[in-house]
């Protein structure tokens, strides 16, 4: 049996567009899991598709149409019937290609259509094993027919319908380079949010912004233990709570204009 007939039917698929300093380490994971590897790079000028190629992806090319849309086009190339997607900051922890590697050996793969795997974030050097981001469920591993709702941010699969069940393997999330790139990064996704909420017909009240940055701080880095995870984590934790403010804050300021 060669070693492509020995892995089990799934298609690592990544987004990127200047990753190369991070794709690497994602498609090195995926590798002796997946049959294939597909990199859609986003018209990169740094070393991405070359740093990819090398780890062992098959690197293509995609001008940019949004997140949704972009995982939607690289799904579609996918000529399994499962996918696994990362992000080009995330990667496979130690053991958990093996993990799904069994629930493909024994069928216990096909009791859902889509599989939470369980990601753990890291923040500058601390991993967030607290306060919510240490084993957050996100679908990954799901049937290839699936597709991602249209969103400007925060994109998620249209699971309409779908068996959807969790599977013990996780995912390691670097998800900063430095912190003045991750808070610039944040007030980006606020300012999508509130554009998206908007043309949803969505509104904020004048206290809307306060209340939920002190609720996210309260509930992740009080009650979840948040403080707990030492190191970067305050820090971490302030620029979600400020993140949230933004959200809010945006999405009242465009009512009001």
């Amino acid at each position: 049996m060669n070693d492509l007939a020995s892995k089990p039917p799934v298609t690592g698929v990544v987004i990127a567009k200047n990753e190369g300093d991070r794709i690497g380490r994602c498609v090195a994971s995926l590798v002796p899991l997946c049959r294939e590897v597909i990199v859609m790079d986003s018209q990169s000028d740094d070393d991405t598709v070359a740093v990819a190629e090398q780890a062992g992806a098959r690197a293509v090319q995609q001008a940019w149409l949004g997140f949704a849309a972009q995982k939607n086009a690289v799904v579609a190339l996918a000529r399994t019937p499962w996918v696994l997607l990362l992000d080009s900051d995330e990667w496979l922890a130690e053991g958990a290609a093996g993990t799904i590697r069994d629930a493909f050996a024994d069928g216990h793969v096909e009791q859902a259509d889509a599989w939470n795997l369980l990601r753990r974030t890291h923040y500058l050097g601390t991993a967030l094993d607290h306060g919510g981001w240490g084993k957050e469920k996100v679908a990954r591993l799901f049937r290839n027919d699936l597709r991602y709702r249209p969103a400007s941010v925060h994109e998620a699969l249209d699971l309409t319908g779908k068996r959807v069940a969790t599977l013990d393997a996780r995912i390691e999330h670097d998800t900063a380079r430095n912190d003045e790139e991750y808070a610039t990064k944040l007030q980006r996704y606020a300012a999508l949010w509130a554009q998206q909420r908007h043309a949803q017909g969505r509104r904020a009240g004048a206290i809307d912004a306060p209340l939920h940055a002190a609720a996210y701080w309260l509930k992740n880095y009080v009650l979840r233990g948040g403080f707990l995870d030492g190191g970067t984590s305050a820090r971490y934790h302030a620029l979600h709570a400020r993140y949230v403010f933004d959200k809010y804050r945006t999405l009242r300021a465009l009512a009001k204009s």
